[in-house]
């Protein structure tokens, strides 16, 4: 916690849109930049998911465009979030409500990535007074 009001408020607005992302709820994520551009099966085939050069690949043919290697890096409690999601649905069909979700969870940690960057310079230093 901080004494310091300006900063307390700075920090209240950051972490209320991090939570509005965490809950999907966020505005931001109606216009994902990730795209599905391959018709298909949209099935999670055995020995994926894969990337390379910012494509998500589900199978030999269909994949995820627009992923940013950041966010295909990006782990929490130990999981790379967006391969622990479609590793969990392998030999699966992806619905459009799944294909849907998963670019929102990119533009998740895209803006997630982007928030805590802002976190960190809105505190001067540590321990905050």
């Amino acid at each position: 916690l901080t004494s310091d009001k300006k900063l307390f408020a700075a920090l209240v607005k950051l972490g209320g849109e991090l939570t509005a992302l965490h809950l999907m709820e966020s505005p931001e994520l109606n216009k994902p930049a990730t795209s599905f551009p391959v018709a298909g099966d949209n099935i999670v085939a055995k020995g994926f998911p894969k990337f390379k050069d910012g494509r998500v690949y589900i199978n030999k043919t269909q994949y995820f465009d627009n992923v940013p290697s950041n966010v295909w890096n990006f782990t929490i409690g130990g999981y790379q979030v967006c391969e622990k999601w479609l590793k969990d649905r392998r030999e699966r069909v992806l619905t459009n409500d799944d294909l849907q979700h998963y670019k929102k969870i990119v533009a998740a940690l895209g803006r997630t990535i982007e928030l805590m960057r802002e976190i960190d310079q809105a505190i001067p230093k540590w321990p905050m007074e």
